[in-house]
Parts: C-alpha cells; structure tokens; sequence
C-alpha cells in the first residue's frame, strides 16, 4: 500500500509540476478520482457517439457542467417537497431566509449578491418575503441610497418549521457518497465557488474569452 501512496504521489507531482502551490486536499481529491475502488453505476444521457460533440466534450469538460446542473434539479424537486405547506414557497426564498440569520442586516444588494443572482430577480424574492412580513426593510444610517432588511420573527418562526425536512433534504442530496467523498466534494466545491464569486462580483461583463484566459493564466 506505501508503495502504491508513493507512486500516486509521484505521478500527481508530475501532473501538476507547473502548479506553485497544492494543498494535501488537492492530492487527497487527485486520490478520490484515480482510485477505482467499486464499480460505480452511472446513467446514459446522450444517444450515439458524435464526433463533433464528443469533442467538445473532451476539450471543455461539459460533463461537470452538465452534471452540476442536474444535481441542482434534483436538490430542487427535493426542497420543493420540503417547503410543502409553508409559508416559505421557493428554494431562493429559504436561503435569503437562512443567510439573514446569520446577519443582524444587510443590504438588498449585498444579500442578493451573496445569493449570486442577477439584482432584478433578487428584488422580486425581497419583495414576496416583506409582503409575508417574514423581513423587514429599513434605511440604512450609513449610506443614505441603501436599504437594509433583516429577519422578522415571524421569518425565523417559519425558517424554524422547515428546518428539520431541509436537513432531510441535505442528506438526499449526498446519497450514495461516502464521508470522504462527501469531504472532498464539499472541499472542490467551495474551491470552485470561491474563483467563480470573483468573476460574479467583480468581472460580471468581460467576455468569455477573457474569462477563460484567466483561468488558463491561473494553472
């Protein structure tokens, strides 16, 4: 087995020799993706082999963002379920919810941002939560063109409610993954949120192009 630690530990080093600095969670991520301890059982979604399109697959790794946006379906048929009977009627209404308890206020922008959505469509979630009176809106004292909002009792009485389906719908939503797994997956995602919330916050209009060329700069 040490030797079989050591031999991976040489080829990672190979494969990331132009990296300046990974981390033991970047080599325990590399081990996750080489080890083929159990034969997996995955599901076809495409039909016959395409030249043209399994191309770009290779090229631009689409199956994560394919896959990435499956599980988001798949978490939200689960929450739905969850938030039946509530007054809390949307995914998108519960983690505005949830973050302003963790917050004694905030701004509309600052809380639309930390939800990574575009402000015309954050707007309309803040207005359905202080139409149920679950939040409150005031001015802010520091900066006169803002308006803060905060959670209302009522809003942490009806988060209290469905709390308890939501940790259900946490453990659905890993399923089959072991602790590890769960660990490592926890660990690439908050490392791909942490690069895309830059590009979200601070470079939302450059060209794809440009975006790319970035992440290519950063390899």
């Amino acid at each position: 087995m040490m030797v079989q630690l050591i031999d991976f530990l040489h080829a990672f080093e190979i494969e990331n020799q132009d990296v300046d600095n990974y981390t033991m969670a970047d080599f325990i991520g590399y081990l996750n993706a080489k080890l083929d301890t159990e034969k997996i059982q995955i599901r076809k979604i495409e039909g016959a082999e395409n030249e043209q399109i399994q191309g770009i697959r290779q090229e631009s790794n689409s199956d994560i963002s394919i896959l990435i946006t499956l599980m988001f379906r798949y978490a939200k048929n689960y929450i739905k379920k969850a938030l039946q009977g509530s007054t809390i009627q949307t995914a998108d209404e519960f983690v505005y919810l949830i973050t302003l308890m963790t917050h004694e206020s905030l701004t509309k922008t600052e809380l639309i941002n930390k939800q990574v959505m575009e402000i015309t469509s954050g707007v309309e979630v803040i207005k359905r939560l202080l139409a149920q009176k679950m939040i409150t809106e005031f001015a802010d004292k520091q900066d006169k063109r803002s308006v803060r909002v905060a959670i209302t009792n009522k809003g942490k009485e009806e988060l209290g409610k469905v709390l308890p389906k939501m940790a259900m719908v946490s453990k659905i939503v890993v399923g089959n993954l072991s602790q590890a797994e769960i660990n490592t997956l926890a660990y690439l995602l908050k490392k791909l949120d942490y690069y895309h919330n830059d590009i979200f916050i601070n470079k939302k209009n450059i060209a794809l192009e440009d975006i790319l060329g970035q992440s290519d700069d950063l390899k």
